[in-house]
């Protein structure tokens, strides 16, 4: 049975020479190019939010891909070029290790256009940027006496620091997971933090002890929380709250605990009392305890044993002192 012609049937010569560029041209050259940066962008964050991402990660990818868009004047996925990273991070006048955090944001963004099928290979990673790896010091005893001696913890703003600083560094927990804990996260019966995977960056539950004197301090913050909530009405259940009842989160990159540990370290002089050295103190005291590397990185919530390695801050007299002890 022949085809019957109807009235959607076209007859067009394409050799015909006002047609001698071929009418499907521009609409394929543009299909071609796949997805927009910027399209690409809004999946993998809708990705991310799905899986329960960090707001701060989600800020990054923003902010970094948006960056690298702007100097590189690139639109599309398949436009992104190792020369183009390159330009990128050219254009960059910072120091070495904040073109490597800002590569590996890039990075992680491009291996998730990858999985996404945006793009057919990984080219991009032998790109590199060299850093002189730096131990960061980590708090020490020393550091957390002469704070806690220059505390008034008769005052509600201090007892709160006070007591968010040795919870950091008893601890180890972030900031953000301290920022978002809640008194049922506290079990101070048996002296324990109760985290379930929504407060943890792995997503991970995790269950840590905690000491006499912790526990003391946060049964008079807790106490001390209810009537500033009542009197600024306030309808939270947060450990570490504002003082006028209000959540200590105040943006992505920084919260209210953060910024009062900032105003010690320039009105005292204290170095390492940031919640990074803090969290580094408590993996290296772990460490000088005997405690083995796995167990320091369940403590800390890490999935990477490498991870971890950076945080124990043991210089390199200490190591040869204790290697000297399996000669």
């Amino acid at each position: 049975m022949t085809k019957r012609k109807g009235i959607f049937d076209v007859n067009v010569d394409l050799n015909v020479n006002a047609f001698s560029v071929p009418l499907n041209r521009e609409r394929n050259s543009k299909k071609d190019n796949g997805i927009t940066i910027e399209q690409a962008l809004r999946i993998i964050i809708r990705q991310m939010e799905v899986s329960g991402a960090r707001p701060r990660t989600i800020y990054d990818y923003e902010l970094i891909v948006g960056k690298f868009q702007s100097v590189t004047k690139a639109e599309y996925v398949l436009d992104i070029t190792n020369e183009l990273i390159y330009q990128w991070l050219e254009s960059m006048n910072v120091k070495n290790q904040t073109k490597l955090t800002r590569l590996k944001c890039l990075k992680a963004y491009l291996g998730r256009c990858f999985d996404n099928g945006w793009v057919q290979n990984k080219f991009w990673r032998n790109i590199n940027v060299k850093v002189d790896q730096q131990i960061k010091e980590g708090a020490t005893d020393k550091d957390i006496e002469m704070l806690m001696s220059i505390l008034d913890f008769n005052t509600f703003l201090d007892l709160r620091n006070g007591t968010a600083v040795l919870l950091m560094y008893k601890t180890g927990i972030r900031i953000a997971t301290l920022s978002k804990l809640e008194s049922h996260h506290i079990d101070l019966e048996n002296k324990t933090l109760n985290l379930d995977g929504k407060l943890m960056k792995n997503h991970k539950g995790l269950k840590l002890p905690f000491d006499d004197q912790l526990a003391y301090l946060l049964n008079i913050l807790l106490q001390q929380n209810e009537p500033i909530r009542r009197e600024y009405r306030q309808f939270n259940d947060y450990v570490f709250i504002t003082n006028k009842g209000e959540y200590i989160g105040q943006g992505i990159t920084s919260n209210a605990i953060q910024k009062q540990l900032n105003k010690y370290t320039r009105r005292y002089g204290i170095k390492n009392i940031s919640p990074h050295a803090l969290r580094r103190g408590f993996a290296t005291n772990l460490l000088r305890k005997n405690a083995n590397i796995n167990l320091i990185s369940r403590a800390l919530g890490h999935s990477d044993l490498g991870v971890t390695s950076k945080y124990l801050s043991i210089d390199m007299e200490e190591t040869a002192i204790e290697l000297r002890d399996y000669l």
